[in-house]
């Protein structure tokens, strides 16, 4: 099935996914992220020890500088994030994408249905990306200035929790569905039997 602005004749709901209303699910996907945080920050712990964010023989606001550049690098982030959703919604379907926050997401959403090779790669999309570009930052800057992208690291693989969650859900899914995500919430749709 391709990528389509209407919703095939044949096609019914099959599951909806909303993370503001449905709060056990809410609770289920941060309990993931926060688990892959954590995890995360004991592996950055050993390969880079944290004390080195506070540097070795720097001046004293070192650490104060290197604190407003993460956390407006993570700023920029969860942007350039949303961003590469957007990016992948218009490549597949052609229709410009709707970007948001709500009191606790940020999104991308589109009038479209996706098919599920298509949606996968959108939901996925964000997290190879700038998980790769990160990874290279974390690996070629100095050894002080690692946590201070490693930290930005942390937020874009734990912060794709929800992506991980729906990328799994579908893959489970028949090879026909369509989904549709405003960007709040995600519908899929079925061929009716």
């Amino acid at each position: 099935m391709e990528n389509s602005l209407s919703l095939p004749e044949g096609y019914g709901k099959i599951l909806e996914i909303d993370l503001q209303k449905n709060k056990k699910l809410m609770i289920l996907v941060n309990g993931i992220a926060l688990v892959i945080m954590l995890a995360l920050a004991m592996l950055g712990a050993y390969i880079v020890p944290i004390d080195t964010f506070f540097g070795d023989g720097e001046v004293w606001y070192a650490p104060l500088i290197k604190l407003a550049v993460m956390m407006l690098g993570y700023v920029a982030y969860i942007i350039l994030h949303e961003l590469v959703h957007g990016v992948f919604m218009k490549h597949f379907s052609g229709v410009k994408p709707k970007y948001g926050f709500t009191l606790i997401y940020a999104y991308a959403g589109s009038e479209a249905y996706f098919n599920k090779k298509s949606y996968i790669i959108i939901a996925l999309a964000p997290v190879v990306i700038w998980g790769a570009v990160l990874g290279v930052l974390c690996a070629v800057l100095p050894q002080s200035w690692f946590w201070v992208v490693y930290f930005i690291q942390i937020g874009n693989i734990s912060g794709a929790a929800g992506d991980f969650y729906v990328t799994l859900k579908f893959l489970k899914l028949p090879k026909d569905i369509l989904v549709n995500d405003t960007g709040v919430a995600m519908t899929v749709y079925g061929k009716n039997n």
